[in-house]
């Protein structure tokens, strides 16, 4: 007969993950379908042990419920067909010896009744018992870690969080051992099934046999060979059922002899895999039941492909909760808990956050996340691609505070200077080819996240002074008078300086979303996600970066000086330039040109600062001739005091968003 195919792994029990609990439930369904069947059967026995007058009418119904059998179709009824079979067989001698039947009591309570009552009330309790211990034992280990999730970071406490460790390692540890048992009794049930439901026909047959000498004598030659068959067939399901347990119980104690750290959450002995493009577990998520309440919910995530999915409990299957292509990944603090990280989809409309439950879960799960949204999983070696890219990322991103040149000792240093873009290397950007990102910025180039620029970089970029400068273009008496094109255009925008780092030329748009890229990558690796809210001012003639609080401009360029601007092109608030500058440092007169992007985060669509910026170009080339700038002024709208009039101005998002510092970049 052929093994029992379907089985519970108990490696299976401690992980808990969804899959197994759906093939628990197949295992409960199955049993309590036995065990109505059983309920049913054991009737139809009863009945013909306590209706010797009505014998006929009893082995009938037992023959129709003999062959309910086959059609109970059970969920792990692979490997039942000799099953079906035998009953099958069964149910037509029980039609024959229909007429044989009379008094049978004492044989039938002993081979018939009996042995499936003790399979009702052994077996089937045991499942039922062992189900509400599972269940019990499921409820406190999650309660545990509910207690344990709640555990505050800033002030935490040592005692307090040693008791709810060994809590959290009892109750996993009894909840293990629980579903050991569970499972092992589901298993062995597999097996014990088909000999409670053929023990008790052979019993009721060799009954019928010994108790009716004509009967032996009419079906006893035709028979010997079938009940010898059905004999042999339940010791094999016997001996089966002994190897399996035995095999079972060795199992069970290997698995239940490992540390007590398996069971301790953050104690990963294992070193962080920052290459995975595959990821699954439990996460904490945050859900918002209120205008200001939230509640936090432990569900199953896993990665499929590009998606990040999510399975419930006692789900079947999982459903896609994001799509992770050209999304951002960052770490944040939230609500006081410890390895929390947030999930932004490209377009900033759609984020989640999520709570790993170790400090390796947490950091894993942003990488895989990262590396996910670069699309590796699409190339045909997306492993090595993975642990290609994570390297150079380590080696090439380093976070500074300033603006710092490469060192002379760098490996490549012609490739490293920011205006090396000789007329070797600028002859590899062939028209209408992709650009290489080495094409556009050199490798190990230095990023800067904030503005705190020393004093001497200070004060040649900011040729303003130390003055404060009003965003709203209203300008005091003492201060010096601007130009008339200045007059014509002054527009401020709330935005974040996300970073900027030196590229090698100005005229491709690709270089700005490579640095787009490298900067939000670098925040990412290291973990950055402060940002100060900033003005940004565009007249006709300079940008300027003012502090929304004291107005002093941090720094600013000349609008001759920016060769090259663009927005992101799936996320719209991201947008950024180029700054054209000279290197003297190879002592040419002239000084070999030098470029450098800076990357900000906007309130807005950075679409309509871009526009801006074309626009101040315009007013500027127009100046210098006044047909075309008063032509320029005909066809554009204008304000009462006769500057350009923008649409949807940016005073309220201005004055809503000024003094809010440090805040967390979506990018």
């Amino acid at each position: 007969m052929p093994a029992v195919h379907h089985k519970l792994l108990l490696e299976d029990a401690l992980p808990d993950s969804p899959q197994t609990r759906s093939l628990l439930s197949v295992f409960e369904e199955d049993a309590g379908m036995l065990t109505d069947y059983t309920n049913q059967l054991l009737q139809s026995m009863q009945r013909v042990f306590g209706a010797q007058s009505e014998m006929g009418l009893a082995t009938e119904q037992l023959s129709k419920q003999l062959l309910e059998y086959e059609k109970k179709n059970f969920a792990l009824g692979k490997g039942d067909e000799e099953v079906i079979t035998t009953l099958q067989s069964f149910a037509k001698t029980v039609v024959e010896l229909n007429s044989l039947h009379s008094t049978l009591a004492n044989q039938m309570a002993d081979s018939m009744v009996f042995p499936l009552i003790q399979f009702r009330e052994k077996d089937l309790t045991e499942i039922s018992t062992l189900k509400e211990i599972f269940g019990i034992a499921t409820d406190e280990h999650e309660a545990t870690m509910v207690k344990y999730s709640r555990l505050p970071k800033k002030k935490e406490n040592e005692k307090l969080k040693t008791d709810l460790v060994k809590e959290v390692a009892y109750t996993r540890r009894k909840q293990h051992q629980a579903s050991l048992q569970y499972y092992c009794a589901l298993n062995a049930l597999q097996y014990r099934k088909r000999v409670a439901m053929l023990e008790p026909m052979l019993g009721y047959t060799q009954a019928q046999i010994s108790f009716f000498k004509k009967g032996i004598e009419l079906v006893s030659k035709k028979m010997d060979n079938f009940l010898s068959s059905v004999s042999t067939m339940t010791q094999s399901i016997q001996a089966q059922l002994d190897t399996e347990a035995e095999a079972m119980r060795a199992s069970q104690r290997e698995l239940l002899s490992v540390e007590d750290t398996v069971y301790m959450p953050d104690k990963d002995t294992e070193p962080v895999n920052r290459t995975l493009i595959q990821k699954a577990g439990y996460l904490n998520i945050r859900n918002k039941t209120g205008l200001v309440t939230t509640a936090w919910d432990r569900l199953f995530f896993f990665t499929q492909g590009g998606n990040l999915m999510c399975q419930p409990r006692g789900a079947v299957a999982g459903g896609m909760v994001l799509d992770l292509d050209n999304s951002s990944v960052m770490a944040v603090e939230c609500e006081d808990r410890r390895y929390c990280f947030q999930i932004t989809s490209p377009s900033g409309k759609t984020s989640m956050i999520l709570q790993a439950e170790s400090k390796k879960e947490y950091e894993e799960w942003i990488c895989t996340v990262n590396n996910i949204s670069r699309q590796i999983y699409l190339t045909e070696n997306p492993e090595a691609v993975a642990i290609r890219l994570n390297q150079s990322a380590i080696q090439a991103v380093t976070p500074i505070t300033s603006f710092e040149k490469r060192q002379e000792g760098s490996p490549n240093p012609d490739r490293a200077k920011p205006g090396g873009v000789n007329a070797g290397s600028s002859g590899s950007l062939k028209t209408g080819a992709a650009p290489e990102p080495e094409d556009l910025i050199a490798p190990g180039t230095p990023i800067q996240f904030d503005i705190m620029l020393p004093a001497s970089e200070f004060q040649d970029q900011n040729r303003a002074g130390g003055r404060r400068t009003n965003p709203f273009g209203e300008t005091d008496d003492d201060c010096s008078t601007e130009s008339d094109a200045d007059s014509l255009l002054q527009q401020v925008f709330a935005v974040r300086f996300l970073g900027s780092m030196a590229v090698r030329c100005g005229d491709n748009q690709e270089v700005i979303y490579e640095a787009m890229r490298q900067v939000l990558a670098a925040r990412a690796i290291h973990n950055i996600f402060r940002t100060t809210e900033s003005h940004l001012m565009v007249t006709s003639s300079s940008l300027r970066l003012i502090d929304p609080q004291t107005q002093v401009t941090r720094i600013s360029f000349q609008l001759g000086e920016v060769c090259q601007f663009a927005a992101h092109q799936e996320n719209g608030r991201l947008m950024g330039f180029v700054i054209e500058g000279r290197d003297w440092s190879d002592g040419d007169e002239e000084g070999a040109p030098s470029f450098s992007a800076f990357v900000f985060e906007s309130n807005t669509e950075g679409e309509k600062i871009c526009y801006t910026i074309s626009l101040a170009k315009d007013i500027t080339e127009a100046k210098k001739d006044p047909e075309a700038l008063a032509q320029l002024m005909k066809n554009m709208p204008l304000t009462n005091d006769g500057k350009f009039l923008l649409l949807e101005p940016e005073t309220d998002d201005i004055t809503n968003g000024a003094g809010q510092e440090d805040l967390e970049s979506e990018a």
